[in-house]
């Protein structure tokens, strides 16, 4: 599939969706998250916005890039509308081409799944090189399909994070795996449907 078709694709999903008033942040995110000292961030694939406003609200200034024009602009609203404006920058950036400037204090990448071809190892690679010593890459997968998820594929395999942490390849000298384990929760979809799901986590922190 060509980057135009990947482009087309998800700005249709966000298109289709209602826009989202106030966003709510992964679970994931808030666990992780909370107690740290406010730095730079990198949201990659931001979607509705919900982390990228969720940790500006906690003082961190945001870097967060989505495929869909549709998305980055919807969150570059919510930031401005909210007051939040001068601490998130919301860009349309494709990862397959080129990877945002900057170094960075935490870099998080939810879901960042896609039926379109993404090499997500290299790109998590680049996520990983671009953390600032002692900065933090925080990747959460899915490790099932929600009810209402737009992929239903019976067929999809969902990688452990050990296996993701493999595919990164990181010099253990340089990059530690701090968490790599799949709990579960209960989710809440669209019109408050709710189920419970599985989440693959993996936390990798640069040390050098």
């Amino acid at each position: 599939m060509s980057t135009t078709d990947a482009v087309t694709f998800w700005d249709g999903v966000y298109a289709a969706r209602t826009a989202a008033i106030d966003p709510r942040p992964n679970d994931r995110l808030v666990e992780t998250v909370t107690g740290l000292p406010p730095g730079d961030v990198l949201d990659l694939g931001c979607g509705d916005g919900g982390d990228a406003l969720w940790l500006a609200r906690q003082g961190w200034h945001v870097t967060a890039v989505d495929i869909s024009a549709v998305a980055v602009e919807r969150l570059a609203g919510l930031a401005r509308s909210r007051g939040l404006g001068d601490l998130v920058i919301a860009d349309r950036h494709d990862l397959n081409k080129s990877f945002p400037q900057g170094r960075f204090d935490l870099i998080c990448a939810h879901y960042l799944h896609t039926s379109f071809g993404l090499d997500r190892s290299t790109v998590l690679r680049s996520a990983a090189h671009a953390l600032r010593p002692g900065g933090l890459l925080l990747v959460v997968d899915h490790g099932s399909a929600a009810p209402w998820s737009w992929n239903q594929d019976s067929d999809v395999r969902y990688p452990s994070p050990q296996e993701v942490a493999a595919g990164i390849d990181l010099d253990p000298a340089t990059w530690m795996v701090e968490r790599a384990d799949a709990p579960r929760r209960i989710a809440t979809g669209p019109g408050g449907r709710t189920a419970e799901v599985t989440d693959h986590v993996l936390l990798i922190r640069r040390t050098a």
